[in-house]
């Protein structure tokens, strides 16, 4: 089938939904997009940015990929972080993982999945680092779920350590990058207790001058 009716069908019934609520929606939203939050999330159906956090288009800038990994060779991602924070001026960057994410379960294992296996190589890398206390656990659910935390935590870092969260910090641009985890069995947000708001906040090592 060429064409996907049903979906085309969808969005009509969206657009029809959205105008009847506010007529001039699309038409102020096409004038412009002044987002205040980046979401870097995972590619998973199950895990959509906008109608977790509840909020309509225009209102959330969004980058995804397996896993909600931010890797400082990835051209795509940071040039969706440096659009946002240099072009947009958002306030916000949020990481959000998900429980249960295939890309970790992955990363955990030894099987050859092929090309995926060379971008998964990151989380494997965040496993080594904390393997012992990961494998302390005795449930397997609990080890995957440790595991997308700590992911989190280590994306919300590389984000800190770019140049240009950095250059955005230096400059006075007010931005802070948050961690979050998200419960596809219950819908719910959680915070990872991440916030990052100024260089003084990440390891020395990392800072620019």
């Amino acid at each position: 089938m060429r064409v996907l009716q049903n979906l085309f069908d969808n969005n009509k019934r969206w657009a029809a939904k959205i105008k009847e609520s506010d007529p001039d929606f699309f038409a102020k939203l096409s004038r412009q997009q002044s987002p205040e939050y980046l979401w870097i999330g995972c590619s998973d159906s199950r895990v959509p940015a906008n109608e977790i956090v509840d909020m309509l288009p225009g209102e959330i800038f969004v980058h995804r990929n397996i896993a909600n990994l931010v890797v400082h060779t990835d051209l795509n991602c940071l040039s969706v972080i440096q659009y946002a924070v240099e072009v947009l001026k958002i306030k916000h960057i949020i990481v959000c993982g998900h429980y249960g994410c295939g890309g970790i379960q992955a990363a955990m294992g030894s099987e050859d999945l092929g090309l995926i296996d060379n971008w998964l190589r990151n989380v494997k890398d965040i496993y080594r680092q904390h393997q012992v206390n990961i494998d302390a656990l005795q449930n397997e659910k609990e080890r995957v779920d440790l595991l997308c935390e700590l992911n989190v935590i280590e994306q919300v870092a590389n984000i800190c350590h770019t140049t240009i969260v950095q250059r955005a910090w230096k400059a006075g641009q007010e931005l802070t990058v948050h961690g979050w985890i998200y419960s596809i069995e219950d819908g719910v947000l959680k915070d990872l207790d991440v916030c990052v708001t100024n260089p003084e906040e990440i390891s020395q090592t990392h800072r620019i001058k």
